[in-house]
């Protein structure tokens, strides 16, 4: 292994419900109440479940998504989140194979899988089973996902849910039978389940104490019952890529957006584009000349129990934009002082519909000042805030529709198109973002939309662009789009500028 290289270990399942999350979660607490410095990640775009893995780690949990942020990131972030740490947990997600659907059935791996994320670290995989129903027959399970790929490599298996000593022992006799060994065997314990709802666990932010209570209990639970010292040995990586640095991912953009750099621009649909620039003449500029980093424009970034999904890097690429970022809570605070640009990421605001529209001081001044030109970056969470209404809580009014909590879950990754010009996207970008809700806009305005893309068949027309604002239920992961940052934190100092010469 060379200098830099953390090892790690892949931690997967045949299939989603196996215990991931708990076996993950608390193998990283387990091995850092051992000593080790422990690198936490999730593969795909969760947002819930790396808070877990962040109270156990001590660190903050971090995503590996090839779909979002592309393949070739996937490694330099990887190197970026271990840095300082002598061992990394990936969590996968879904089934080992399992990722974006492939229509055409022509990828040879599933693109955005956990098998994909092991291979590009070249880390191994340890297979987590549900032990409940199996008994001989799980050789042959694990024989084929053993054998169905051979750039894949099982290290051993976790038995989880085991009924009894004799269900355990059936099990590990299947296990010997295909030369796989058994790494740990974790009994039927109910009261370790933490509390979900209609998108999944309860977020560690809400959960608060019992979040904290839980993570413990799992991670005294692996500590009993799985062998630590193997898994620790079993680790590695093959990874040589430099680690993502965001100030050298701002810098590249900054060069892009100065030479006039485009992703793979597109015609937007005709009078789109035309709608949304006369409506920015109305707050000045909506993509201003980037000026460069160094701007100190104060960003707010929501936060709280309200809005707990975004990432990590985040933070940091507005930060080496030139940003000062300060968080805050939209159910019990107002702006901060000499806020310049607001970002609204996901959550579950349904669930805090009454706090939220009770500060109505802050739903105010976010209407005022997104009417002023405030840029506004609003995803998901951040779209129903905007809103008149979420199931009849009033919410700050700027996006023409009310929202409702829905009869079903939204949930894909989409190939957007951005339809015109706005603080953060050039017309004709083409952007992959993740949809996950389970609410829905009704009694929809005549606002500018924000994306375009099919999905289906279907023609959908997503989202609003108001002056500064882009709202839209479209998640999208800051790594992968480094210059839709530069420009926010340029229009954010413009806005500054701006006010500060009324």
């Amino acid at each position: 292994m060379s200098a830099g290289q953390v090892p790690a270990v892949v931690i997967a399942a045949p299939a989603s419900g196996s215990g991931k999350t708990t076996l993950a979660t608390g193998l990283i607490g387990a091995l850092r109440r051992a000593g080790h410095r422990v690198a936490p990640f999730k593969v795909g775009p969760d947002y819930i479940d790396p808070g877990y893995h962040g109270l156990a780690a001590g660190r903050p949990g971090r995503n590996l998504d090839p779909v979002l942020v592309g393949t070739e990131r996937v490694v330099p972030l990887y190197r970026h989140g271990a840095h300082g740490c002598d061992l990394a947990v990936v969590e996968g997600v879904m089934g080992l194979f399992d990722g974006r659907i492939d229509e055409n059935h022509a990828a040879p791996i599933a693109e955005g899988s956990t098998a994909q994320v092991a291979g590009l670290l070249g880390a191994p995989v340890i297979l987590v089973v549900d032990a409940r129903g199996h008994s001989q027959s799980l050789a042959a399970l694990l024989h084929g996902f053993a054998t169905f790929d051979s750039a894949i490599s099982l290290g051993g298996v976790i038995l989880n849910r085991v009924g009894s000593e004799r269900h355990d022992q059936v099990l590990r006799a299947a296990c010997d039978r295909v030369g796989l060994p058994v790494l740990g065997s974790l009994p039927r314990m109910a009261e370790l389940e933490v509390p979900s709802r209609h998108l999944g666990l309860i977020p560690a932010v809400e959960h608060g104490r019992a979040a904290t209570a839980a993570v413990e209990a799992m991670t005294d639970l692996v500590a009993a019952h799985i062998d630590l010292p193997t898994i620790a040995r079993l680790a590695r990586s093959t990874v040589t890529a430099p680690a993502w640095d965001p100030v050298t991912a701002i810098r590249e953009s900054e060069d892009s957006i100065t030479a006039g750099g485009n992703n793979t621009a597109i015609a937007a649909p005709a009078g789109v584009a035309e709608k949304a620039r006369a409506a920015a003449e109305c707050a000045n500029r909506a993509t201003p000349t980037f000026t460069g980093a160094g701007l100190d424009p104060v960003i707010a970034m929501a936060g709280g129990p309200a809005f707990t999904f975004g990432y990590a890097e985040h933070r940091e690429l507005l930060e080496a934009a030139g940003a000062r970022v300060v968080v805050f809570d939209p159910m019990r605070d107002v702006l901060p002082t000499g806020t310049a640009g607001l970002v609204l990421p996901g959550g579950f605001p349904e669930e805090h519909a009454a706090e939220l529209a009770a500060n109505d001081r802050l739903l105010t001044q976010v209407a005022e000042q997104a009417r002023a030109g405030l840029p506004v970056h609003a995803e998901c969470a951040g779209l129903l805030y905007l809103c008149r209404s979420l199931d009849g809580h009033p919410m700050a009014g700027v996006v023409d529709a009310t929202a409702e909590f829905g009869p079903r879950l939204t949930l894909g990754y989409r190939d957007a198109v951005a339809l015109a010009d706005s603080a953060l996207w050039r017309a004709g970008e083409r952007v992959r973002g993740h949809e996950f809700h389970r609410t829905r806009l009704v009694s929809t305005g005549a606002d500018t939309p924000a994306w375009g893309w099919h999905t289906a068949g279907d023609r959908i027309r997503e989202g609003a662009l108001i002056h500064r604002l882009h709202a839209s239920y479209l998640h999208t992961h800051p790594a992968g789009n480094p210059g839709a940052t530069s420009r926010f934190v340029a229009a954010a100092a413009d806005y500054a500028r701006t006010r500060a010469a009324v």
